[in-house]
């Protein structure tokens, strides 16, 4: 089982003491993924910077549209940086107007990659809540399709949905995404932009997550599938320890 933990690089002060605690805290973590925001300083694939790998898998996020499908930028570089994992997701609007998009398709860059490098491992990502469930899942089959190796999906808040997905996808090839929403600010913002339905027992604390993090961990031990954590803002410590403490680890 692989648990990743992604590190949102917002300065390089700021990723280094997130790799620091999961160094030092974390010992269940083989896996660190950054995320590419355009608002920050640092580049996802910069990362090769901050991470240790020959101890972590490195997975930097890429955006599609940031890249022309008929140019070799991405792929410079993926060989500039020796990457040997690269996660490829459409990603949002530029907030600077500047900055140049192209309509390059996820699909399309993960067939030109694969053909490109075969022995690379290709993820995606995939939203349960973004469509309805059908349309989710043949989204994520074309990508399979056209190379991709694993899915990482984001946040789940419902262990009856991930169900639903696990039942046709693939354990090995998944990553369930898990994030702490521990404000009622927080949980507002999943509702109106991220379309997300909490459950009735769905409480914006900590207890509540920990404790649906632990039954994803361990939904991932018994199916031999992943997990991947989003903690965005909040106490590291009392978040993970607690987790750490339930399982055992």
């Amino acid at each position: 089982m692989n648990i990743s933990f992604e590190i949102v690089p917002r300065t390089a002060e700021a990723t280094e003491q997130q790799m620091d605690f999961v160094k030092q805290q974390l010992p269940f973590i083989n896996t660190i993924n950054i995320p590419d925001l355009l608002r920050l300083p640092i580049r996802s694939w910069e990362g090769t910077d901050y991470v240790d790998r020959s101890r972590y898998s490195y997975i930097p996020h890429v955006r599609s549209i940031d890249f022309d499908i008929k140019s070799n930028r991405l792929q410079e570089i993926i060989e500039a940086r020796e990457l040997d994992k690269i996660l490829i997701v459409t990603g949002d609007p530029p907030p600077d107007r500047s900055h140049q998009v192209y309509r390059t398709h996820v699909v399309d860059l993960v067939r030109k990659i694969r053909a490109d490098f075969p022995d690379i491992e290709i993820f995606c990502g995939f939203d349960p809540y973004r469509y309805g469930v059908k349309q989710e899942r043949d989204y994520i089959l074309d990508k399979f399709d056209a190379g991709c190796d694993y899915i990482l999906s984001q946040p789940f808040f419902d262990k009856r949905l991930l169900d639903v997905y696990a039942d046709f996808l693939p354990a090995d090839k998944v990553y369930w995404g898990v994030s702490p929403v521990i404000t009622e600010k927080s949980q507002a913002y999943w509702e109106n932009v991220n379309k997300v339905v909490f459950p009735k027992s769905f409480r914006p604390d900590y207890e509540w997550n920990t404790d649906f993090a632990v039954e994803v961990l361990e939904h991932c031990q018994k199916t031999g599938s992943h997990c991947y954590f989003m903690p965005i803002r909040i106490d590291l410590e009392r978040y993970f320890l607690p987790i750490r403490e339930k399982l055992g680890w």
